[in-house]
């Protein structure tokens, strides 16, 4: 039987460490070269192999491929495609097959979060049904941690670290100036529907700033999250607010809700950190300043946790392993063996059981006032961002992070419209 060669993809927002992930696959299948052909990228994620625009990796140097492992955001470009229902759209996915087909590519390598393991299961399912058997294989990224089953997602750990470190050092700032100028500030992190990142900026409490934080788990208050901040500032004289972008009114309305929505039909959100600034300004008349992490958490290479860079390239490496085992539809997991001392291995879930099921933060991990983190979140927490994996810098004094090449591959198929 000859040997098939690989597709892989980056989906959705890119993260500090996704490129580890794609370092491990590229890197694990090249020691593989005798049952693996070759790695072809797709040019910004999926929509690379629907419109037949390929990547040939084989044209990267060993070098080039090993310097992805501590370059941030999607070497090979990633984008915000989703793919409809296969009774909704199955010409999508069968033009996937078609383009497997043409290309002899019988590994399907699909890094990203919930959307791509649906993706995922959907192409193995259909690819045996129309005679071409294609393994799809998950590699799981997402700073929002809301993946099932694996104990945390890469691109969590690094954000998680970045949040806890700006929001200290940003309340060192508020402390010094409290006295005669700012006594409020606001960050806002990234997080929809779950607050795992909201509450990496909750650690701070423990080393003696005062803080609240408004999670998507918790139902804002606005009448008792003012009297909350007013008695933070009064005892302390200053108090910041970590709130993460999905937090919302009884009602479901997002504080940030702008009224539109964006490609995935998700409300867009405009900014919560000014909201509740301005909420707090208009209430008490403290005068803040307020910051939205935005990209800066998430392609914050430069402060990766060590333990992220090293799951991201080891789940990498573990999804093509699982594919020359001969396993299809399903994810290389993060099992946590014990928190102190930190251990983990690697696992396995099957995409049925991935695909469309969103991690919310237990609420046991929220304290009961609603605005802190509890003993047992941090004990999940800490773990994850200890630890530094800086990468190299130049004499400039800039990081060396690399360019790829992205040597295209010739078309065989017809063009086809998205």
């Amino acid at each position: 039987m000859s040997k098939k060669n690989a597709f892989y993809a980056q989906s959705g927002g890119v993260t500090a460490v996704i490129n580890a992930s794609a370092c491990g696959v590229i890197e694990t299948a090249r020691k593989h070269g005798d049952e693996i052909g070759t790695v072809y990228a797709g040019r910004n994620g999926i929509i690379g192999a629907l419109t037949e625009d390929l990547i040939d990796t084989s044209a990267e140097s060993d070098a080039d491929i090993a310097a992805l492992k501590s370059t941030p955001s999607g070497g090979f470009g990633s984008c915000r495609f989703k793919l409809k229902s296969l009774e909704d759209n199955r010409r999508e996915y069968e033009r996937l097959i078609e383009v497997f087909k043409a290309h002899d590519i019988g590994y399907f390598f699909y890094n990203g979060g919930g959307d791509s393991a649906d993706t995922c299961y959907k192409v193995s399912q259909l690819s045996e049904k129309m005679g071409f058997p294609v393994q799809a294989i998950h590699v799981p990224k997402t700073v929002d941690n809301d993946l099932p089953i694996t104990d945390n997602c890469p691109g969590f750990g690094s954000v998680a670290k970045y949040i806890a470190v700006s929001t200290l050092e940003a309340s060192f700032d508020v402390r010094s100036m409290a006295a005669t100028s700012t006594k409020i500030f606001v960050i806002e992190v990234m997080g929809r529907h779950a607050g795992w990142i909201a509450a990496a900026g909750a650690l701070i409490e423990d080393y003696g700033i005062p803080v609240l934080t408004l999670f998507p788990e918790v139902e804002f208050d606005q009448e008792k999250f003012l009297a909350a901040v007013d008695t933070k500032v009064k005892e302390h004289g200053y108090c910041t607010i970590v709130v993460s972008e999905g937090c919302h009114w009884p009602d479901g309305t997002f504080l940030a809700e702008q009224g539109t929505r964006d490609s995935f039909g998700h409300a867009q959100l405009g900014g919560a950190a000014p909201v509740v600034a301005n909420m707090i300004k208009d209430a008490l008349g403290y005068k803040f300043h307020w910051a939205v992490a935005d990209y800066l958490q998430r392609a914050a290479r430069h402060l990766s946790s060590e333990s992220d860079v090293e799951q991201a390239y080891a789940l990498g490496q573990a999804a093509v392993e699982k594919a020359l085992e001969g396993k299809n539809s399903i994810m290389p997991t993060v099992v946590r063996e014990s928190s102190n001392p930190y251990k983990w291995s690697i696992g396995e879930a099957p995409l049925s059981e991935v695909a469309n099921v969103e991690k919310m933060m237990p609420m046991d991990f929220i304290s009961d006032d609603g605005y802190g983190i509890t003993d047992k979140c941090k004990e999940y927490l800490y773990p994850l961002i200890k630890g530094e994996a800086y990468p190299e810098y130049d004499d400039n004094g800039m990081p060396k992070y690399v360019t790829l090449k992205l040597q295209g591959v010739p078309k065989k198929l017809d063009k086809f419209e998205l």
